[in-house]
């Protein structure tokens, strides 16, 4: 049977935290489907366009990696391509709550899924979407924090 995981998120934008779950994570499955959620009541800062562009650019390289957009449950997405395992990064304690209630509740829903935690490499451990938007609605520098194809500014 194919070892299939999912790894959901808005990626809003992806940063190189999602970059490391997934490439060190590559190893163990046959394959990752990187599922962007989609959500009409959420207010996202770049559209999913571009999104599912940057997150196809940025695991290229990872041949067992394809990308994908879903509306809906995750667990609901999970079961209609057949995968197994949801993937999800965890940089520290608090991570690792909200995400083992999250993984109790698709347990009860789906209970054939197993969730498994990849916890970011340490330099990664502060990096997080929502304070990366922050810093750019300030017009901050979040380069160091993204993969070299998510171009954030206006070219000059």
């Amino acid at each position: 049977m194919k070892r299939i995981a999912v790894f959901p998120g808005s990626f809003d934008p992806i940063t190189k935290g999602h970059v490391n779950v997934v490439e060190r994570s590559a190893l163990l499955f046959d394959e990752i489907v990187v599922g962007i959620g989609t959500n009409t009541s959420k207010q996202y800062m770049f559209p999913l366009e571009q999104r599912l562009e940057w997150c196809r650019q940025s695991f290229a390289h990872v041949p067992n990696v394809r990308v994908e957009t879903f509306h809906g449950l995750t667990i609901d997405y999970c079961q209609s391509i057949g995968a197994a395992y949801l993937l999800r990064g965890i940089r520290n304690g608090g991570d690792f709550e909200y995400e083992r209630s999250i993984a109790h509740m698709n347990k009860s829903l789906y209970p054939l899924i197993e969730t498994i935690l990849m916890f970011t490499d340490p330099q990664y451990a502060f990096v997080h979407s929502t304070i990366v938007r922050e810093v750019l609605r300030n017009k901050g520098d979040v380069s160091s924090f993204l993969p070299s194809v998510v171009k954030v500014y206006d070219e000059e």
